[in-house]
């Protein structure tokens, strides 16, 4: 039974299913019974496990395939008409031509299925942010963790009333061929597909398909920007919060930043730290000009392996309830799950992400994969912020970019002005982690952590920034850039990271608010060594200003890797960043 009387929306349902050919077509109105019943067919087809009621209430258990663990950056197309407008760092086909390889694949794929249509929203429901999206899948898993990540049901259908304005996704999870593996975005048609995937990355479309590849055209389009970044609100012991977002590539710390835990002395002093989001912002001008960002997520999807009470039990706290846990190890003596960086105390009768019988006492081998995940609601996590629902979001202060960089950026520094931010950010680079399929620790240039999620050329995207700042002038937040990894000759990281990176935001929002100085170098401004709290960090003086050094042969030698970038970019690359790394190099040189 149709849960809508959009045109638009029931004619392309028609020609998928008659593409597709399920045996029967199942509405998801949002609701708590029908998600149960949901859960529970699930756990008759052993696609999920539902675990201890006791210890993890409302929470399963998820294996993928073993070819299926981690997003599939050279299967990902963006299909627009020319070539040229999706750039060198995405790959392209024609769309006609990928539109019939496709509707091979799909045809009579969901024979003998269900075929599930989701309405979801990102953001608030009625906000001046939100977009709305249908996804049509095949998998109860994909329902299952979409009602977690987004806010799904006939609500949605109600905001979108007989609009044509909608995102389309199609999902087949067919017989996850990796040869035959494809997530394609038509940006000119607001649609997106996939096939032969059933991990999260690949086929939870509203997550980075729509929130960042499709909203990034749209809001290049409609003057607003999608960007990859947490968005974390600052309360200082006056009892003000400041609001910043921040991009960095994966396994750089993003969740950690976004849901920190304040060292001991500043929670005493009355300082706290409220998540907004640990992923995605979309950001827009709002009617005081300042620019505003909104979370269009509704839970976390977060890497499991490494999460622990120590590192961020904000994080694990998230996944306590109503949590699905994707390619972790199963406990059966608990009916717990268990990954690697958890706790020293792996479980000796398990079952691990591959479905084999494991001992975490004996076996060399993985208890989860390193890509192993939880998708959990954001309302679950101890520091979700009160402005979370806000329809307007929270006003930006600060922009920060970051990477994982062992010898040449400072643990901190500002840029001159918006534009030279705009430059930070597009040169930001960092070492390779579990998160994309291929090979690990190589530098790779990630402007603004959007190199595998911008939805057209990487060029017009920096051009898009540089409208966005003179759109907002003088209320434009502060760009900054952080390190948190320069390591020393040892190669162990020197600053303690973690809470202590509060330190580095209390300096951030107090340039932002004109409340301290800074020293100019050759890469922007600094903080005075005495203007950043060491109380209790264990962190010398001396050792604060090394992590503030600049190498100046070291930065010479990223300009020449940085200009090799550039040229891949040809014409469009926006004048005002070439003449601001001829500026850098000349400071570099001064």
């Amino acid at each position: 039974m149709a849960l809508t009387t959009n045109r638009a929306v029931l004619d392309w349902i028609d020609e998928m299913s008659a593409l597709t050919q399920p045996d029967q077509i199942v509405w998801i109105d949002g609701g708590e019974a029908q998600l149960e019943e949901l859960r529970a067919q699930a756990c008759a087809s052993g696609e999920l496990e539902k675990l201890n009621e006791e210890l993890l209430p409302g929470c399963y258990l998820h294996r993928t395939a073993v070819n299926d663990v981690a997003r599939v950056e050279d299967r990902t197309f963006i299909c627009c008409p020319k070539e040229e407008d999706a750039g060198p760092t995405n790959h392209w086909m024609d769309p006609a031509e990928m539109y019939a390889k496709l509707k091979k694949l799909y045809a009579g794929s969901m024979k003998g299925r269900t075929m599930y249509v989701i309405p979801y929203s990102m953001g608030v429901v009625g906000s001046p942010f939100a977009k709305y999206g249908i996804e049509l899948t095949d998998s109860i898993y994909v329902v299952l963790n979409m009602a977690i990540m987004t806010r799904v049901g006939t609500k949605v259908l109600e905001a979108l009333g007989d609009s044509p304005d909608y995102v389309k996704g199609l999902h087949a999870t067919a017989d996850l061929d990796p040869e035959n593996r494809y997530i394609v975005h038509f940006p000119q048609d607001d649609t997106i597909m996939s096939v032969n995937s059933a991990y999260g990355g690949n086929v939870l479309l509203g997550k980075k398909c729509f929130a960042l590849r499709i909203a990034s055209c749209l809001g290049r389009d409609q003057g607003w920007m999608a960007e990859h970044m947490l968005i974390l609100g600052l309360q200082n012991p006056a009892g003000e919060v400041r609001y910043l977002a921040a991009a960095f590539p994966s396994a750089c710390g993003k969740t950690n930043l976004a849901m920190l835990i304040p060292p001991e002395h500043y929670r005493k002093a009355g300082w706290k730290v409220w998540c907004v989001g640990d992923d995605i912002a979309w950001i827009r001008p709002g009617a005081d000009g300042r620019l505003w960002a909104m979370n269009p997520e509704n839970g976390f999807f977060g890497v499991a392996p490494g999460t622990n009470e120590k590192s961020n039990p904000n994080a694990l706290h998230s996944t306590k309830k109503g949590t699905i846990f994707t390619n972790v190890a199963h406990d059966l003596d608990k009916n717990t799950v268990w990954w690697e960086g958890l706790d020293k105390d792996p479980p000796e009768h398990a079952i691990d992400w591959k479905g084999n019988p494991w001992n975490g006492k004996t076996s060399t081998e993985k208890g989860a994969h390193p890509n192993s995940r939880f998708t959990a609601p954001a309302k679950n996590c101890p520091c979700i912020s009160p402005k979370f629902d806000d329809p307007n979001g929270v006003p930006l202060s600060a922009i920060v970019f970051g990477g994982r960089r062992a010898k040449t950026a400072p643990l901190v520094y500002q840029s001159r002005d918006w534009a030279h931010g705009v430059f930070v950010g597009s040169i930001m680079a960092s070492e390779t982690t579990a998160a994309a399929a291929g090979a690990v620790g190589v530098v790779r240039r990630d402007p603004m952590a959007m190199l595998p999620f911008c939805g057209y050329h990487m060029a017009d995207y920096w051009q898009h920034w540089l409208s966005m700042g003179e759109k907002v002038g003088e209320k434009a937040p502060k760009i900054f850039n952080v390190n948190w990894f320069r390591t020393d000759d040892e190669g162990h990281f020197i600053w303690p990271g973690f809470g202590d990176n509060l330190r580095v935001l209390e300096w951030i929002m107090k340039r932002c608010f004109d409340e301290v100085g800074a020293d100019e170098t050759a890469l922007g401004y600094e903080p005075k060594p005495e203007d950043i709290d060491l109380d209790e960090s264990g962190v010398s003086a001396d050792t604060l200003k090394g992590l503030l050094s600049v190498d100046k042969d070291l930065w010479l030698e990223d300009v020449s890797a940085i200009r090799e970038f550039y040229g891949k970019f040809g014409d469009k690359l926006p004048k005002v960043l070439a003449q601001e790394l001829d500026d850098l190099e000349a400071r570099l040189k001064a």
